[in-house]
């Protein structure tokens, strides 16, 4: 299978993000590539909320998802666009993420569970602020195996990508938009980590450089293997990265360390008296 890695520093509009991605899609679709991931917020990152609130739009009249839908079926390509901003329910945005099909059909969708609430000392994010969280894991059926989708501060929690390759998920998508502090001390591990634990494929499209609402994202788009190995990483600079990987690999590594077959049930701790 050969995947496609679209590492981005997209800006706050919308309209111009959707003909970049567009066009990234077919430049993938010339070099063989079967599936795309493209990063969290593919279509608008702006922490301003009242200027991103005029642009962000309902799925179904969303520009950025309706040209990359058009494009995927024009040129017959998987994408795994990472996430988009839209309306919710009531005032608050979602952090959607979809896999669309060869024929332009949303294949399926997911929206991010954990969201992005922390306070770095020289940084301070609220991303429930803005932002409602979603409640239900998804796994999605593709030609060369089970995809599980999260996004970005998904990444923190272990439980969940357990549970997608229990489910099936041979690959984890994790489209991100890291912070640099938190990038440098945690991504490349916690990827590396979910990979081995799952034995599963991590494919990781992530946000890179400076951006027009002056944030820095880490970049460093990586795909780990299912034994752990770090098979792409695209540093920092914006592009398009290209990886023929094995889906046989998964079962080898589960073969070799079965520990999705091995967990056991255990009791809690109760704590000390101490």
């Amino acid at each position: 299978m050969r995947i496609g890695l679209l590492q981005t520093t997209t800006g706050i509009g919308p309209a111009a993000e959707a003909v970049a991605l567009a066009g990234q899609v077919g430049a993938a679709a010339a070099l063989g590539v079967e599936m795309l991931f493209t990063p969290e917020m593919s279509g608008l990152l702006d922490r301003d909320r009242a200027r991103a609130a005029s642009q962000v739009r309902a799925e179904a009249d969303d520009p950025v998802l309706a040209a990359v839908r058009e494009a995927a079926g024009r040129h017959g390509i998987w994408v795994q666009l990472g996430s988009l901003a839209l309306q919710g329910a009531g005032e608050k945005f979602v952090n959607r993420g979809f896999l669309i099909g060869p024929e332009g059909e949303v294949a399926a969708r997911y929206a991010k569970i954990h969201l992005f609430d922390v306070s770095l000392g020289s940084e301070s994010w609220r991303e429930s602020a803005a932002y409602q969280a979603g409640e239900e894991a998804v796994v999605a059926a593709t030609p060369w195996g089970a995809l599980g989708m999260t996004i970005c501060s998904d990444l923190r929690f272990p439980a969940l990508h357990r549970a997608l390759a229990e489910a099936g998920a041979a690959m984890l998508a994790v489209p991100a938009a890291f912070t640099r502090p938190t990038g440098e001390a945690h991504w490349h591990v916690l990827l590396r980590a979910r990979a081995i634990e799952t034995g599963s494929f991590v494919i990781a499209a992530a946000q890179s450089g400076t951006h027009a609402d002056g944030r820095a994202t880490y970049g460093h788009s990586l795909v780990v293997s299912p034994w752990g190995e770090v098979l792409l990483d695209m540093g920092e600079a914006p592009g398009l990265g290209v990886l023929d990987i094995d889906l046989a690999d998964v079962a080898t590594a589960r073969s070799k360390i079965p520990a999705l077959q091995h967990a056991r049930p255990f009791r809690p701790p109760t704590g000390s008296d101490g």
